[in-house]
């Protein structure tokens, strides 16, 4: 009964002081804490992905607390959030042309936004808006990366839409890197598929800092290497005259399958094939026409 109870009460102890670490890594949060009394003015910023940030979340500076996440809400019509921060009133020194990203403490930690100052010698005043921003890093834009197929654009440049119609869009998604010269300057925005239409239309949303793709341009459905990723690859054309918000391209390349690419292979074989079967082919019909 003694052993019994002994490890009764250690269980008891290892549950309690679970629950104790839990508590303590809560208050840690930023969802909990990193609230802290006095004045404060609210900016505003707006960002394509907030990933799993949230309200009550801290704003930093060079690492350094200057407030908080005030509010989070959906632009609405639009595929954008805007976050209202509340800033400090002894930091009201932060210039009108910094750059406002969404980062993550450590590997799993909570989200938080980072200020990295402009050069303007104007601050962001009261109601303001900190218009140059960067989303959160996706796993899934990560893994992008690693495969070789890009990232969502920032806000750095702000962007112009462009859209494509694709027979075949293959496993293209939205997020996926619109490339030129093997450069990304944007990402795939939406693809819709209208009633009745046979065809996909692809909205693309290019960085306005790439603005100049002259309008008989070229649009394709490539993937970066073997089990890549799927991106939207533009090929400039010779026009003098530049696409603009709202056009669309005219020249567009489907997706290839890999079921398209081997049955390719199967019904024209390999080169050498070609040639032997040709060979033999003429023979025959030549012998004929002697007869």
């Amino acid at each position: 009964m003694t052993q019994r109870r002994s490890y009764a009460v250690g269980t008891g102890l290892f549950i309690v002081l679970g629950f104790a670490a839990l508590a303590y890594l809560a208050t840690q949060t930023t969802s909990v804490a990193n609230t802290r009394g006095g004045d404060t003015y609210t900016v505003e910023t707006r960002f394509a992905n907030v990933g799993q940030l949230k309200v009550r979340a801290p704003v930093k500076v060079a690492g350094v607390r200057v407030g908080s996440v005030q509010a989070i809400d959906l632009v609405p019509g639009k595929e954008e959030a805007k976050v209202t921060l509340a800033i400090d009133d002894n930091h009201k020194d932060i210039p009108e042309d910094s750059v406002a990203t969404i980062y993550t403490s450590g590997l799993l930690g909570d989200q938080y936004v980072g200020i990295q100052f402009g050069q303007s010698k104007n601050p962001v005043k009261e109601g303001g808006e900190i218009g140059l921003t960067r989303p959160a890093q996706q796993l899934e834009e990560m893994l992008g990366k690693f495969f070789g197929g890009g990232s969502a654009p920032d806000r750095l440049g702000g962007t112009f839409h462009v859209t494509g119609s694709f027979t075949n869009i293959g496993g293209l998604q939205p997020g996926a890197a619109v490339k030129m010269a093997g450069v990304p300057i944007g990402s795939v925005e939406s693809v819709v598929v209208k009633p009745g239409a046979v065809e996909a239309t692809v909205t693309l949303a290019i960085d306005k800092r790439y603005s100049q793709i002259p309008d008989d341009s070229s649009a394709a459905v490539f993937t970066s290497g073997l089990i890549g990723s799927q991106y939207v690859a533009i090929q400039p054309g010779g026009s003098p005259e530049y696409l603009a918000d709202g056009d669309s391209f005219v020249l567009t390349q489907s997706a290839l399958q890999l079921e398209d690419l081997i049955g390719k292979f199967l019904v024209n074989g390999s080169p050498s094939e070609n040639k032997s079967g040709g060979a033999q082919g003429a023979a025959p019909s030549d012998n004929a026409g002697k007869k």
